[in-house]
């Protein structure tokens, strides 16, 4: 029986495949302040703005590849029961390999209705056109969960956070609620790698391993002593 292996990953693991987010420049995302671009205030005042920018994100996510950290945790699922938990937005576990993706904050290769979150769409092309409508009647926005809206995967998440037997954090800061809260679901005795080139604060937690490299670098050594103790 594989150990269940529950790995939270963040903006941290995607920068390396050239991936940018808005906390690269003080609150700015590829020179937008995230308020215009990422509320659902701004979808309601300015849609086609807002399309666009999604739609110059989703065609640099399909131009970007998987790296040596996406396909190393679709190696994993090898030897364990990996059980991904993804902040991001992009598609690059899916092409890496892993199997078991859980997206909290949507994925933007696909499209929703604005009247019924529930009702996705996935994308033909890299674009969704100002027009285009769900079976509703309403206009197709993105599939992403946007600052002010409800995370609908966050109570599946803590559930899989529950199970864990083995937890790995990597690339995220533990700044973004509800999903810096999941770490709190993982049983006390669990050991906790946590991988990034700044550690945030775990210093409440118990059995934590501490690796302060990029995501790439941190996995080859964590990879190695799960493997080795598997």
């Amino acid at each position: 029986m594989k150990k269940r292996l529950v790995i939270l990953t963040g903006a941290g693991i995607s920068a390396e495949s050239g991936l940018k987010t808005f906390r690269d420049a003080d609150g700015l995302w590829e020179g937008y302040n995230v308020m215009d671009v990422a509320t659902p205030e701004a979808w309601d005042s300015n849609p086609t703005l807002v399309q666009q920018f999604y739609n110059e994100r989703r065609k640099q996510v399909l131009n970007a590849k998987p790296n040596e950290a996406h396909l190393m945790l679709a190696k994993l699922e090898e030897h364990f029961d990996v059980q991904i938990i993804t902040q991001n937005i992009d598609d690059l576990h899916e092409r890496a390999g892993s199997t078991n993706i859980t997206h909290l904050h949507g994925i933007i290769t696909f499209a929703q209705s604005d009247k019924n979150a529930s009702l996705l769409y996935p994308i033909k092309g890299d674009e969704i056109k100002m027009g285009e409508l769900c079976e509703l009647g309403s206009q197709l926005r993105p599939h992403v969960v946007w600052f002010g809206e409800a995370v609908p995967m966050i109570e599946i998440a803590a559930t899989i956070c529950e199970e864990a037997e083995l937890f790995m954090l990597v690339g995220t800061s533990l700044a973004v609620y509800p999903a810096a809260g999941l770490i709190d679901f993982v049983p006390r005795e669990v050991s906790k790698y946590i991988v990034d080139l700044k550690i945030p604060s775990v210093n409440q937690y118990q059995n934590v391993i501490r690796i302060e490299k990029s995501a790439t670098a941190g996995l080859r050594e964590v990879a190695e002593i799960l493997i080795k103790n598997a």
